[in-house]
């Protein structure tokens, strides 16, 4: 059952090479953030196809998708859901919102008011919904995929600390290649690829996927350099907020997720040092002087990680 299911994963990133060519890396951590249950930020300019990849990703999975459009004058109910009155009956009923699906594809996040956005919060941690005083589970399995233009500030409402935490990477995809690009236009010239996707795993097999996953074993060794790199981070002068345990817990999820997609039982230290540069560097906040002094989060943990010992 497990060999089939790494035959359908590799299917699954067939089908997303097909649409979005020359980012192996980017499809590869998106299938880690599903195999690992996290949710994903997309962050890069208009036009490279976030849209696209999270489009393509839910036409690849026999599961139920949705898409909101996030604007500033979208309101919480909007997401969530809210009860109705029905005057026949005399009652109210519960609507549905959007988030009541397998994969949802929240475009432009921080278009919306930081109310509408931490609508989300309880969604993507604990996959429920609280409305009117009940608490509502929310299908498994379920991944939010968020997109944001890091360019364009105007009219946005930037993520606050919490809700990017929440997701277990940031991810970006840039311009392809001149060779992909050609071959993109090329394979455009008569109908869209992403039109012909066929579905290659269903909602089970990818909770099974998820399951298998967390059996992934971690030697102490390892744990104990993650919780390492985590440890520097709050010790680092240069940030005003380190990784959170929500960080480590995420960053461990994510390794086992990378083992478990490349064949193996057990996680190395170099799947902790590949993930950590997309799982931590959104979740650290600089230090003024350092932010003003061109500084980025990324940069800085990539020093702490080539300075952290590893095991052996």
């Amino acid at each position: 059952m497990e060999h089939e299911l790494k035959q359908k994963l590799a299917s699954l990133r067939d089908n997303l090479g097909r649409v979005i060519k020359g980012k192996s890396e980017t499809i590869h951590l998106l299938l880690v953030a599903l195999a690992a249950d996290g949710n994903v930020l997309m962050e890069d300019i208009p036009g490279v196809g976030k849209t696209t990849l999270a489009k393509s990703l839910a036409a690849s999975i026999d599961g139920e998708f949705d898409r909101v459009q996030f604007t500033p004058d979208l309101l919480p109910a909007d997401i969530i859901g809210s009860s109705i009155y029905n005057p026949k009956e005399g009652n109210f009923y519960f609507r549905q919102g959007p988030v009541f699906t397998n994969i949802l594809l929240a475009d432009e996040i921080n278009r919306a008011s930081p109310r509408t956005q931490s609508a989300l919060l309880e969604c993507m941690s604990e996959r429920q919904a609280s409305i009117d005083g009940k608490t509502n589970k929310l299908p498994r399995p379920f991944l939010v995929i968020a997109t944001q233009n890091p360019i364009e500030y105007q009219g946005t409402y930037p993520l606050p600390e919490a809700q990017l935490d929440r997701f277990a990477m940031r991810l970006t995809l840039g311009y392809p290649d001149e060779p992909f690009e050609m071959e993109l236009l090329l394979d455009r010239m008569e109908e869209d690829p992403a039109d012909t996707l066929k579905p290659v795993l269903n909602c089970n097999e990818i909770c099974l996927i998820q399951q298998l996953a967390r059996r992934i074993e971690i030697e102490k060794t390892v744990a104990y350099y993650m919780l390492r790199i985590i440890h520097a981070t709050r010790n680092e002068p240069r940030f005003m907020l380190g990784a959170s345990p929500r960080a480590l817990l995420l960053l461990s999820r994510c390794a086992q997720a990378n083992a478990f997609l490349e064949g193996r039982n057990y996680v190395l230290p170099d799947d902790v040092k590949r993930l950590a540069k997309v799982v931590l560097p959104h979740r650290i906040i600089l230090e003024n002087k350092a932010k003003y002094s061109g500084v980025t989060a990324d940069a800085v943990i990539n020093e702490i990680l080539d300075n952290t010992k590893v095991p052996t």
